[in-house]
């Protein structure tokens, strides 16, 4: 009961510290540059100027947040990666040294890449198919919504999830896990696919699959529904069936839109952590970047130089993408 009230008054605390911000930063504003009451060409002075403040005003409070929780912790992580463990000693390169020769890195790059090649790609073809085809039923927005329901899970959430129907029990024991109880059913024998090594990676793929193909059919949707009806009319008119439609006339239009949820997604599983951690800890060779950052870090006693230079490794491979996700996004936007 605490922790709710707690929460409650965080909440509502947030929310009106908020609002008294900026009615006491634009109550302030016009005190100090009032253009009521002052002579035309020093009203309009005053407008100007506190028309380019106003704004700055207004972005304040996000900017010190990034500062604080975006820009400090990328400096602080890169100083710690060529620190020793206290993070106190200088030792230069001796963490990425260490890192690469490591065989739990090694196999933590190759998850990870299972995970580019396999999660954005089925995420987006998902999203893209149900989108396409939920437009043609009448319960068609009823099917998005129970697809895009997942999307409302926190991963820690779906992972629990997705425990039951992995869950296993010895042989002779009744299966309560989805998975198991179907092949038992079907006369084979159960297995703890959390265990076995390469294909237990595919098992927790299949969640991320599972929460992100909403946010794909969403965004593919819209993309969809703003083709030009008149070129699809006109394939028509041209003797074009279906598929021929679909994959030559509305897919290269919303060619654009395709590769920022498909980038989006990839940050998203250069970062892949819950999922993981929840399930199997790195367990079974299921191990990636994230999750072994964080054991550097944060278990074990922990070492701010290796974690940080496992962090630093995230990063430089997500900005890149970020940026041309960035770009792409601005280029749609324009048109």
């Amino acid at each position: 009961m605490q922790q709710l009230l707690f929460a409650i008054f965080t909440m509502v605390g947030g929310v009106l510290a908020c609002a008294a911000y900026f009615f006491g930063t634009n109550w302030l504003l016009d005190k100090i540059f009032p253009s009521k009451g002052m002579t035309g060409a020093q009203a309009s002075q005053n407008l100007r100027i506190t028309n380019a403040i106003r704004p700055w005003l207004f972005m304040a409070p996000a900017l010190f947040a990034l500062a604080i929780y975006l820009v400090y912790p990328v400096f602080e992580s890169v100083r710690l990666a060529f620190h020793d463990r206290s993070g106190q000693q200088f030792v230069g390169f001796s963490n990425f040294v260490w890192m690469f020769n490591d065989g739990e890195f090694r196999q933590s790059i190759f998850n990870n890449f299972l995970w580019l090649l396999v999660v954005p790609a089925l995420s987006t073809f998902f999203g893209l198919v149900i989108a396409a085809l939920t437009d043609r039923i009448w319960w068609g927005n009823i099917a998005k919504t129970l697809i895009f329901m997942p999307m409302a899970i926190s991963f820690v959430g779906a992972a629990v999830i997705w425990k039951f129907v992995y869950d296993y029990r010895s042989e002779g024991s009744e299966q309560i896990g989805i998975l198991n109880a179907i092949v038992v059913a079907m006369g084979g024998q159960p297995e703890a696919w959390m265990t076995i090594p390469f294909w237990n990676n595919f098992f927790l793929m299949v969640i991320l699959i599972w929460i992100q193909t909403g946010f794909a059919m969403v965004i593919l949707s819209a993309a969809l529904r703003g083709i030009p009806e008149e070129t699809i009319e006109a394939a028509v008119i041209d003797g074009a069936n279906g598929l021929q439609i679909f994959f030559k006339i509305m897919v290269p239009q919303i060619w654009g839109t395709i590769a920022v949820v498909w980038t989006t997604i990839t940050i998203l599983v250069l970062k892949v952590f819950d999922i993981v951690l929840a399930m199997t800890n790195g367990q079974w060779q299921t191990q990636v970047l994230a999750n072994l950052m964080f054991d550097w870090m944060f278990r074990g006693g922990g070492d701010f130089g290796r974690g940080a230079s496992i962090a630093v490794v995230i990063m430089i491979l997500v900005v890149p993408i970020m940026i041309w996700n960035i770009r792409n996004a601005t280029k749609e936007m324009e048109r």
